[in-house]
């Protein structure tokens, strides 16, 4: 059972109290103000938001759901397993530049994966004030740690628990919207909140004295039933009071407080849940728990803030308004009894405006004041001049469990009022909360798109980004060519559906033809909409939405992208101009990522011709070689390695050149032929390296290479080497142990003419192994290329000698082993070479 099934069941269930806890005690642990726990979903590879403690759930909807592949500290701290501590913006910034565009605001966050067994859940995080280091935070994020560590415990247990249910995902996963809680540090003083518990079996409701406080009764004067309860919290609406309760005995309490009204007419709210899990009791139900919550003192005329000439009211930390005076409800235009109790978007509809959210977001996250100008709904005649007081000058001053927000008239502010801005998300509008991902979406979108260089990662991009952001589960891409679109992305559709539109012409009447040809995009609420409007074409799904969206750049037609929604989706006006402006910055992308994929095919078959097609061979030598293009940038780049002839033995080479790309490719092939030349010729090592390095000055390509070239004897066993900057040879002797030959050398070749390469010598006992690698296959970003070296080396001993020792592996079959890693990785920042060799006792068969 997940998350969903819990709300829909209407049972927080133990799920949901784990996560709760979890949460504000981690923002106690570590000093922070608000936070939460994102939970893996039943949607492969998708985060979302399961709980968030200390801040309003519409306000943050847009980061509510997230990849796993994302470049957010959520996805990386899930993915890797790692804490990510980011201490203030200036760190947030430098590291995950997507996140910090989304919430630019002074805050300092903590990211802690919640591990159970081999399974990892979720992340635990923390948002905080800002700290100058990751120092200031240490206590805190070890605190955390031990936290996430029990959760992790505890959700691991509780899947065992139900690891028999037949449920279509796993137990412990999340596909709601967020469960938004108070913390601790924003909890009500005593007198303005009060729990308590009803037991439908007894009858019985039983509280501390905060209960009595709140409800203005002495102990001993409340008879302790449900009835009793009901008069006293809300006289006028005891009937609402008793229907939640009994609702949730029977496992459906409200999702969300109840409004109702006290004695003296001001608001209360009242929250129910129900703990307990497992099958209805027969004899009376759940047990049920409660709060009850004053918002705000009942209106006085001789308090002092309602004389005052401007408008002042109070929110808390879930933005419910607390306290409202006359004067701001006057400029508000809403009566002060609809105000308090109410989420302020709900209290006052026109403020929901994204500068509005924007600047509450910074309050709550910032925790500084913060000022703005927004004008009111001008409900007169249009085109009359608005007065000076439909502008209002706004201020938000945070404090620890509250916002208190100062409103008053102000002059006209030059410019355009803000805009407001619809829900949008899998059902429409919900409760008529705002969403920012219109906002946020092209800039993280945008920032995300520069990194990607391939059609393939330019793909993998708008998956990770575009489908969480607007709830859509299926995603298609097509790109022109010769006047046909062909399929270069798919997910989410069923396997094999989108084949027979591989290949279509421009002629014909499908909406991802017909988006591209026309420029427009095509919005399709429902899939009988479609289907009315394309009859016959063939449907994937009989229930969902779907939005064909032209791909073109530069007014160049690209291609076209399909986004696909499993339910009915309403499309807003401004979720139809964001998802437009969104397929021309894809389109942008595309047309770099064709011109990228043409360089780079051309950049891979010049690098095959120049690359040995074969190695030169001698009876008492075995050589084997390898070579991996780098995943990331160019990825053909100037590896190269070869074996030549030389006099009556053997020239092994390996080189590196700077850069990737054609002209790296380039170069590589004038050094290996300039190399060969001078090998030909059994020029000592070091004259090999001087006259190759004069030939790259005197080319003045703009590149430096580093090299590596050895003469071996193979009679005799003797080795002579010299390098230019390259990493030392390894070698692996008969009895199994590995070393590193720490040679001499010069620079790399290329930037000094006058360089030296000394020589140096080595005697190579029969079944011995030299390695000749360049720095992609023991350098990686973060570790010391030290350290890749030593792994190399105990690769190397394990991977086993060659073939003319009994037991032992084939050469190719060692090279095959010591790539291996490198040839399954999805990353791999360089390209790699690989060159070895082994000298054998006596002549044989080689292959």
């Amino acid at each position: 059972m997940t998350g969903s099934a819990e709300r829909e069941k209407g049972t927080p269930g133990r799920l949901s109290e784990l996560l709760i806890d979890a949460s504000t005690e981690a923002i106690d642990a570590a000093g922070g103000h608000s936070g939460g726990v994102y939970l893996r979903s039943s949607t492969s590879g998708l985060l979302r938001l399961a709980v968030l403690a200390g801040l309003p759930g519409p306000l943050f909807r847009p980061w509510g759901r997230l990849h796993v592949d994302s470049k957010f500290p959520v996805a990386d701290s899930y993915r890797l397993g790692v804490h990510v501590v980011l201490p203030n913006a200036t760190e947030t910034m430098r590291r995950y530049p997507q996140f910090a565009a989304s919430l630019p605001f002074q805050f300092g966050s903590l990211y802690v994966p919640v591990i159970g067994g081999p399974t990892t859940y979720g992340v635990l995080t923390v948002l905080r004030p800002s700290a100058s280091d990751a120092t200031e935070v240490l206590s805190g994020l070890d605190r955390m740690t031990r936290l996430a560590e029990e959760l992790g415990r505890a959700l691991a247990d509780l899947e065992d628990e139900h690891k028999d249910e037949d449920e279509d995902g796993p137990y412990v996963a999340w596909d709601d919207e967020p469960v938004c809680v108070r913390t601790a540090a924003t909890h009500r003083p005593e007198g303005r909140m009060a729990r308590f518990a009803w037991d439908p079996k007894t009858a019985a409701v039983t509280g501390d004295g905060s209960l009595h406080a709140l409800l203005g009764v002495e102990p001993a004067e409340f008879p302790g039933t449900a009835q009793a309860l009901a008069d006293v919290v809300a006289p006028g609406d005891t009937y609402q009071v008793m229907a939640a309760l009994r609702a949730a005995a029977a496992g459906k309490p409200p999702r969300l407080p109840l409004r109702v009204r006290a004695a003296d007419g001001s608001a209360r709210l009242l929250d129910l849940w129900t703990p307990a899990t497992g099958p209805l009791p027969p004899d009376g139900g759940y047990p049920v728990s409660g709060v009850v919550v004053d918002p705000g003192p009942a209106p006085m005329a001789d308090s002092a803030a309602d004389l005052l000439p401007d408008g002042v009211f109070c929110l808390d930390r879930l933005g419910l308004v607390t306290y409202a005076n006359p004067r701001a409800a006057e400029l508000l235009g809403r009566p002060r009894e609809e105000l308090l109790g109410r989420p302020l978007w709900e209290g006052v509809p026109w403020l929901n405006q994204i500068g509005c959210e924007d600047q509450l977001r910074g309050a709550l996250l910032s925790l500084g004041p913060v000022h703005f100008h927004v004008r009111r709904p001008d409900e007169r005649e249009q085109g009359q001049e608005p007065y000076e007081s439909d502008w209002l000058a706004m201020a938000v001053h945070p404090g620890q469990d509250q916002l208190t927000c100062t409103v008053a008239p102000s002059a006209r502010v030059v410019g355009p009022p803000l805009v407001p801005v619809h829900a949008d998300g899998d059902d429409g509008p919900a409760n008529g909360v705002t969403s920012l991902a219109p906002l946020y979406r092209p800039i993280v979108l945008a920032i995300a798109l520069t990194e990607a260089v391939t059609a393939r990662q330019v793909s993998a991009v708008v998956m990770k980004e575009l489908l969480p952001a607007f709830g859509g589960r299926r995603l298609a891409i097509y790109l022109l060519q010769e006047r046909h679109l062909y399929l270069a992305w798919e997910t989410g559709f069923p396997q094999g559906f989108l084949a027979p539109f591989d290949g279509v012409g421009l002629d014909a009447r499908l909406p991802g033809v017909e988006t591209l040809t026309t420029g427009r995009p095509l919005f399709f609420d429902s899939m009988q909409q479609l289907a009315d409007a394309y009859p016959g074409i063939p449907l994937d799904a009989e229930v969902g939405a779907r939005a064909f969206l032209p791909l073109i750049a530069s007014g160049r037609p690209v291609g076209s992208a399909i986004l696909g929604f499993d339910r009915s989706h309403s499309f807003s006006t401004e979720e139809r101009a964001v998802l437009t402006a969104l397929a021309g910055l894809i389109a942008h992308a595309m047309e770099k990522a064709q011109r990228y994929d043409s360089e780079a095919a051309l950049a891979r078959g010049l690098q095959q011709a120049l690359l040995p097609r074969r190695l030169s061979a001698h009876p008492q030598v075995e050589t084997a070689g390898r070579y991996l293009p780098g995943t990331q940038g160019m990825e053909v780049g100037g590896d190269w390695y070869d074996v030549v002839e030389a006099g009556d033995g053997l020239a092994l080479v390996i080189g590196d050149v700077q850069g990737h790309g054609v002209q790296a490719a380039a170069t590589m092939g004038q050094l290996r032929s300039a190399v060969r030349a001078f090998a030909l010729g059994d020029r000592p090592p070091d004259e090999v390296m001087s006259g190759t390095n004069h030939l790259l000055i005197d080319l003045d390509p703009g590149q430096f290479a580093s090299c590596c070239y050895l003469r071996l004897d193979p009679a005799s066993g003797l080795v002579r080497v010299a390098r230019a900057g390259h990493p030392p040879p390894l070698i692996r002797t008969p009895d199994g142990r590995t070393r590193v030959w720490d040679i001499p050398g010069g620079v790399v070749l290329g930037v000094d003419p006058h360089a030296q390469y000394p020589v140096a010598e080595l005697q190579l006992e029969p079944d011995s192994i030299l390695a000749l690698y360049t720095d992609g296959l023991v350098e990686r970003p973060g570790v010391d290329i030290d350290d890749g070296i030593a792994a190399l080396r105990v690769a190397l001993a394990k991977a086993g000698g060659p073939a003319a020792r009994p037991g032992g592996r084939s050469l190719a079959g060692v090279a095959d082993r010591l790539t291996a890693t490198a040839r399954h990785a999805a990353d791999r920042p360089d390209d790699i070479a690989l060159l070895l060799a082994a000298r054998r006792a006596r002549p044989g068969r080689h292959p």
